[in-house]
């Protein structure tokens, strides 16, 4: 019998694909679905960057290049987060990465020991757990707590769960499912926890630039924090690249050449071309970038009007990311479950409307009441978002 590696019971998965997976299957028994499952982007990339690329695969960029990127982009990436964050950061700062996922993985594995303790969001993206257990660390949660306008952060449990054994803490700002973004006030309260218990910290920041109202703030903009921190960039949302597989970590250069040399064990480098896109989608024109995010406006618009016109449905509307998180506690019970699954299921097989819930984006934490399902809108058109909802309307409300 074939014996797999003990780690292997620790790695975890992002569940939201067996939904999709679901969903597929109830779509190929020639029903309608409505896809809100999945936060893939059914919007072109740019021409500047498909034009960037198709030019260096022309002129043969398509060999090895260096581990931490082309120069280019590196200087490139270098400029746009230092204008945007308020911070000085060089070529040296910043490591390419074949997407936005590696620098997690790579972060936990530059900077934590077996047995450490490591704060993360939760719900959240369920590859921090994953990759902290994976490596021998200890993942603690840390929660959100409902606000007059978004959810915010949890200070009791992000407090309650450090100890001697804390080294780092996950941060992700305008956070994925939520759509919660950190205060000024927030920002400044974080910082002085990572300074007294000298924590290092990662910053998500995927959705940085999927703004629609007002200025992203990163948490690197804190004093000593630039220090501290490791930010995660992807080009996938921004540039609608979920498949070109392009991301950078960006941060203090002890750990970035860390991370460089993790690359060079893992993947040698990322993709050569693209690179040279991504530079010139950062040097060019941005009106198709403001045109993508004008349809994700719309589409934020629509879905929100729609689910809270939902009896025991309530919805934040988020200056940032293309994720609705809303309760729908009173929905649930005015259907009589209580069962998560349950729940979705039959949303589904009524309506054809896909969405994850709460369960997918981390375990569940004690004292848990309301109930939470999370709709992407970045897959779907403003036409097909109302169709679904006023089918799901019609079912809840029946």
């Amino acid at each position: 019998m074939m014996t797999i590696a003990d780690r292997i019971d620790r790695l975890g998965t992002e569940t939201a694909f067996a939904v999709s997976a679901e969903a597929n299957a109830f779509a190929a028994q020639g029903n309608k679905v409505y896809p809100f499952h999945l936060g893939d982007i059914n919007l072109p990339t740019p021409s500047t960057v498909v034009e960037g690329a198709w030019k260096a695969l022309q002129d043969g960029k398509t060999g090895y290049c260096p581990n931490a990127g082309i120069p280019q982009l590196r200087e490139a990436v270098a400029a746009d987060v230092s204008a945007s964050h308020h911070v000085e950061y060089g070529p040296d700062n910043v490591a390419a990465q074949p997407g936005g996922k590696p620098t997690i993985g790579k972060f936990i594995l530059a900077l934590m020991n077996p047995g450490d303790e490591v704060l993360y969001p939760n719900p959240g993206y369920p590859i921090y757990e994953s990759q902290i257990e994976f490596n021998g660390g200890v993942a603690v949660p840390y929660g959100y707590v409902e606000g007059e306008d978004n959810f915010g952060l949890d200070f009791e449990s992000i407090e309650q769960g450090i100890t001697p054994k804390t080294r780092l803490l996950i941060l992700n700002d305008l956070q994925n499912p939520t759509g919660a973004e950190c205060s000024p006030e927030e920002h400044q309260r974080l910082a002085e926890l990572v300074r007294k218990h000298d924590l290092y910290v990662l910053a998500d920041e995927a959705y940085f630039d999927m703004r629609y109202d007002g200025t992203s703030r990163s948490f690197v903009e804190q004093p000593g924090m630039v220090e501290r921190t490791v930010i995660l960039y992807t080009f996938s949302k921004k540039f609608a690249m979920t498949g070109w597989r392009l991301g950078a970590s960006i941060g203090p250069k002890e750990i970035i050449d860390v991370i460089a040399k993790i690359n060079v064990n893992d993947e040698s480098c990322s993709n050569h071309f693209i690179q040279y896109g991504a530079v010139a989608g950062l040097t060019g024109s941005q009106t198709e970038v403001k045109a993508i995010l004008d349809t994700l406006r719309e589409r934020r618009d629509a879905l929100a009007a729609g689910l809270n016109s939902i009896a025991g449905v309530r919805t934040y509307v988020p200056n940032a990311t293309f994720y609705l998180y809303p309760n729908v506690t009173g929905a649930m019970a005015n259907k009589g479950m209580d069962d998560y699954e349950e729940f979705r299921r039959a949303v589904l097989h009524n309506t054809g409307v896909s969405f994850t819930n709460r369960l997918h984006f981390g375990r569940m934490q004690g004292g848990e009441t309301e109930k939470y399902i999370r709709f992407a809108y970045s897959g779907i058109d403003v036409d097909e978002i109302n169709e679904g909802v006023a089918k799901m309307k019609a079912y809840l409300e029946g």
